[in-house]
């Protein structure tokens, strides 16, 4: 009974001292809180004492510290670098505010007002903002519209042309200096050219009818570098389809065996032969123009897989995107070419896996993606003189999202939201913090302008109403 009770006078002693502690403790943190969040004191000065990061770019939050800006954010301005930050919240002793755009000046200043809306009080910190410009998303070209009933597929200036249905793939005339892009959109059995220089937009009817749904666009090796319009389906079962340049690309030469359903295709740069897969079967086939022969040169994963076929500018190696199979929808395999031989590998995976789709950057077989379409190859400075100075650049259609893989073979986000959601969405402005996008599917680098264009699906993934062509392009 006695070890009892001495537990007991113990435990009681214990709660004697802890108690008045927890209660000292949470008056404090009351009257700190209070203390920050105070309103603004006319008799006394406003201090910026510090701010946080000391750098960024469009769309990165700054916290400013001090003392005295008061509780009401309506009553603030904030400067930073010379233009006016959106402010988020206020306490009393620090800040959150957005970094706006083209913040260059450097300055971080807050203004408090009365209820007249004059100013009180003033303050300025003593360190610089250091702007960082970055890639921003803009429209290109399309219409989007509050009311689907006023959707239209039209012709004209980029802001007037109705919406963009079904894109699918980006292909630059070889020989317009980057100034035409033909975009195939075989959901609505349509071309359309977006003339980069004239800024308009035309549906070219003679390359594209709804019955044949063109899916793909590439260019002969040769010095005509005429037009080659691969189809998803086709009423006759040509599948290639070649438009002479002398003709304006009106006449129509079939090439190849009668198949079904070309979902990848590239032209060799070197050899000039094209290679493609089609989607009931597993092989991967080459067609020489010399001979007119075609022939199997290897297989890829599985059978009834869509995929999208993008050789390197070298044409050392082609990437294979899987954008669909029931078993999976995220992975890119590599073939190599030897030159030797004048033949390429069998395929394998570098990014993802055969089996498993979601949204994780990384490397190898850790990344995962949801149905990587189109894909294009940009020089990265910072290789200059390596053995490889590409990224590879592609389309992440389910993760709503553009992403990079890196000659290491490492996948990371380039612009989106990436999030494996199947909510897709719509906003522009900074690549990561702001931009959304809806089911992108087609995408190209404008070596021209330093740019990229994205073509989306929009709101539906069957090519919605809402659709447009994106811009991600640095900040001027």
């Amino acid at each position: 009974m006695k070890k009892k009770s001495d537990w007991r006078t113990r435990f009681i002693r214990l709660c004697a001292v802890v108690l008045p502690l927890i209660v000292l403790c949470f008056t404090a943190c009351k009257d700190e809180d209070k203390e920050e969040n105070l309103p603004f004191d006319p008799t006394k000065p406003v201090v910026i004492t510090d701010f946080s990061p000391k750098s960024g770019g469009i769309g990165n939050n700054v916290i400013l510290y001090g003392e005295n800006f008061g509780n009401d954010p309506k009553k603030l301005k904030v400067i930073v670098g010379g233009k006016e930050a959106n402010i988020i919240s206020v306490k009393n002793n620090i800040l959150y505010c957005v970094v706006p755009r083209m913040a260059t000046e450097g300055d971080v200043e807050i203004s408090v007002y009365d209820d007249n809306g004059e100013e009180v009080a003033f303050a300025e910190a003593e360190e610089k903002f250091t702007y960082v410009k970055q890639w921003l998303v803009s429209t290109l070209a399309g219409q989007r519209f509050e009311n689907e009933k006023d959707a239209f597929q039209g012709e004209g200036a980029f802001d007037a042309c109705g919406c963009i249905k079904g894109a699918t793939w980006f292909s630059f005339d070889p020989k317009s200096n980057f100034d035409h892009l033909y975009l195939t959109c075989y959901g609505a059995g349509a071309i359309r050219l977006i003339d980069l220089e004239e800024k308009t937009v035309t549906m070219v009817r003679h390359l594209g009818n709804a019955v044949d749904r063109p899916a793909l666009i590439n260019w002969t090796a040769d010095e005509n570098q005429d037009m080659i319009v691969s189809s998803d389906l086709s009423k006759d079962g040509n599948i290639h389809v070649l438009r002479t340049r002398v003709s304006e690309f009106q006449s129509e030469v079939k090439i190849g065996n009668k198949q079904r359903g070309v979902t990848g295709a590239f032209v060799h740069p070197n050899t000039g032969k094209l290679y493609y897969t089609v989607y009931p079967d597993d092989k991967i086939y080459e067609y020489n123009f010399e001979d007119k022969q075609t022939s199997v040169i290897a297989m890829h994963v599985r059978e009834k897989e869509t995929l999208r076929m993008v050789v390197h500018p070298t044409g050392k190696y082609a990437y294979l995107l899987r954008q669909y199979n029931e078993r999976g929808n995220g992975y890119i395999s590599r073939m190599d070419y030897n030159s030797n031989t004048d033949q390429f590998t069998t395929p394998y995976i570098v990014a993802g896996s055969d089996n498993v789709s979601g949204y994780r950057d990384g490397v190898g077989s850790r990344v995962q993606m949801n149905g990587p379409t189109q894909g294009v190859f940009v020089k990265n400075p910072d290789y200059a003189g390596e053995n490889e100075e590409y990224d590879f650049y592609f389309c992440d259609e389910r993760n709503h999202c553009i992403r990079i893989l890196t000659p290491t073979g490492r996948v990371v986000t380039f612009a989106g939201r990436g999030n494996d959601s199947k909510d897709p969405g719509f906003a522009n402005g900074a690549v990561r913090s702001e931009a959304r996008f809806a089911y992108p599917w087609a995408i190209a680098y404008d070596e021209k302008r330093k740019c990229f264009y994205v073509g989306e699906r929009g709101m539906d993934r069957e090519g919605g109403k809402q659709a447009v062509i994106r811009k991600i392009a640095m900040e001027e």
